[in-house]
């Protein structure tokens, strides 16, 4: 999942131009990496390692700890921020989002990768959730998954970003085949992701969209004739029984 996800994450931004980028959170994925733009931060929410690869080059990319839904970037002062699966484990997406919008410039573009509730790898964290809760286990040991955060629809993110006057430029699904723990395992079940983007491509296990921020405005673009009208017929002002010219 990771590997796929880094590949999307290579593709989509190594194009995009600007100034300032931000990721919020996930340091195992480098959505960064491929992108030009001089200014690039990780957000993390608690102190964690870092990659070994930032660790040995940290001017390429610096790292700062905050919290989501408060971040430390003036408004309009961001060109591109990606976001894999922070907006899962954040404490409140609806504000996450709204904080991202706001430190977005116009035109400004967010990159979002997400865990799809209706996929293999959904169904089967909710029957650990219920195995779980079995008499004789323990607890939510046999979840694939972590058993923090929310999975959260693609078509519900999509209407959360229109709500923000965000348009989707583009969206991928990926990750069809069921989950394993073994390598045996993943290549028996190998046919499955060319038969997934065939047939139910929105039912892979992940979704990667990016969206970019429209700010719609008002432009005056001349009189309206009524008003043309009414401002040839006007009075003129008087003075001493004066026109003024």
């Amino acid at each position: 999942m990771l590997a796929w996800e880094q590949a999307q994450l290579d593709a989509a931004v190594v194009d995009l131009f600007g100034f300032h980028a931000l990721q919020l959170g996930l340091p195992e994925l480098d959505g960064l990496r491929s992108n030009r733009m001089p200014h690039r931060w990780l957000a993390l929410q608690q102190a964690q390692p870092l990659p070994d690869d930032l660790v040995q080059d940290p001017a390429r990319t610096v790292a700062l700890h905050c919290d989501f839904d408060a971040l430390p970037f003036d408004t309009n002062s961001l060109d591109l921020v990606v976001l894999p699966h922070a907006l899962e484990l954040a404490c409140d997406p609806h504000q996450t989002l709204r904080e991202v919008d706001r430190v977005l410039r116009p035109e400004g573009r967010v990159v979002i990768l997400g865990l799809n509730p209706t996929s293999l790898w959904a169904l089967r964290q909710r029957l650990g959730r219920l195995r779980g809760r079995l008499p004789g286990h323990k607890g939510e040991q046999g979840l694939f998954l972590p058993s923090s955060g929310e999975f959260i629809g693609y078509w519900r993110l999509r209407d959360w970003l229109r709500l923000l006057s965000f348009e989707v430029e583009g969206a991928h699904f990926g990750c069809y085949r069921p989950p394993g723990l073994s390598e045996r395992w993943m290549q028996r079940h190998a046919w499955m992701e060319g038969a997934g983007e065939r047939w139910w491509p929105v039912l892979g296990a992940v979704y990667f969209l990016v969206a970019v921020k429209r700010v719609r405005g008002m432009r005056l673009v001349g009189l309206l004739p009524q008003a043309r009208k009414v401002a040839k017929t006007a009075a003129v002002a008087m003075h001493n029984n004066k026109e003024i010219s």
